[in-house]
């Protein structure tokens, strides 16, 4: 991108600019690889080390690292750097991407019926059925496929091979990266049995999925359908990828699971969650609101009180984790032994 003057940055970013308004950077890169044509960036005091001999055009900074950037060069010193960072990698974005091309390709397939926004973008051989609906700047990526009776809100963006099936629902300004498929079968099915023995009656999922506006899903994450009533994601929750939610699940707002995250059906989780990478929580528990909980940690009850949860065994090298486990195998029974010593001693007593 053509270089753009720190005074502009300084004033869309709203911080305080230290040094030279007019001196221009052309790239966001970090503090170790960074040239003069370069505007950093420095929020975790443990990278500090790395700013003195970074050679950053500009760095954005808090006001606690004010001094020791100002020592270095130009510095724009905001209150909270990462989310300064944030803003301008948006707009930095929406300056250097390619606008999509308003209007349906000739190669996309929209089914009559189907209402699609004359600002709307339809990419190369998508698929819009009838009676689904593509809102206004609504950019629908090459080899989507929109079902029946679906609608995408205004702003979204669906990346290619997208899945949005049939009469499922995604508000504004959301985006979907490639590969997720929203709306798929939830895993139901009955037990029962014949003369072959067990085998298993599909229950049929009739319910939808319902998401709302200003929603994140990551590469191929899955959201099924409800089995009678929808699932449902509420504003401003982010998913990473390969996440996967259970039919019935409800994901309150603005929550957050990081990739491999599997939510089994049923769950209600709150808003303001966070979840870390592979963790899993079981199905029709509830999660209050304001739960974090850790990476790979199994929720296997309801948690009713906000904080942080974990529930990892600590790796070790093999033979150490081996003994210990198999210490763990006999805590049951030490534990019946020690309360057995504990009567003994009180009757003596």
């Amino acid at each position: 991108m053509a270089g753009v003057r720190l005074g502009e940055l300084g004033a869309l970013l709203g911080g305080e600019l230290v040094g030279d308004a007019e001196l221009t950077v052309s790239r966001i890169g970090p503090l170790d690889s960074a040239d003069a044509q370069t505007i950093s960036f420095l929020s975790n005091p443990r990278y500090q080390a790395q700013l003195a001999s970074s050679k950053a055009g500009c760095v954005i900074v808090g006001p606690a690292m004010r001094e020791a950037a100002v020592a270095r060069g130009p510095a724009l010193v905001c209150a909270d750097p990462y989310l300064a960072f944030a803003r301008l990698t948006q707009w930095w974005a929406a300056r250097s991407r390619r606008a999509p091309v308003v209007g349906v390709h000739p190669s996309a397939v929209v089914e009559e019926g189907a209402r699609i926004h004359a600002t709307a973008s339809i990419g190369a051989l998508a698929f819009v059925a009838a009676g689904a609906e593509v809102g206004a700047g609504a950019v629908i990526g090459p080899q989507v496929h929109i079902g029946a009776d679906a609608a995408v809100g205004e702003g979204t963006l669906l990346k290619p091979r997208v899945v949005l099936s049939e009469g499922c629902r995604i508000g504004a300004r959301g985006i979907v990266h490639s590969g997720a498929v929203i709306g798929a079968d939830g895993f139901g099915f009955a037990p029962a049995r014949n003369e072959a023995g067990a085998w298993w009656e599909k229950i049929e999922q009739l319910g939808g999925v319902r998401i709302g506006d200003d929603v994140e899903i990551g590469a191929n994450t899955c959201i099924d359908r409800g089995a009678l009533e929808d699932t449902v994601l509420e504003d401003g929750v982010k998913l990473d990828n390969l996440v996967q939610i259970g039919h019935n699940v409800h994901v309150g707002a603005h929550t957050a699971f990081a990739g491999c995250v599997g939510v089994a059906g049923s769950a209600r989780i709150g808003r303001h969650c966070t979840a870390g990478g592979g963790a899993i929580i079981l199905g029709h528990l509830e999660i209050c609101d304001h739960v974090h909980i850790t990476a790979a940690t199994v929720i296997s009850r309801s948690i009713h009180k906000p904080g942080q949860y974990s529930g990892m065994f600590p790796f070790d090298d093999n033979a150490s984790w081996e003994k210990n486990a198999a210490t763990l195998r006999q805590l049951h029974t030490l534990r019946e032994r020690l309360r057995a010593m504990e009567k003994a001693l009180e009757n003596k007593t």
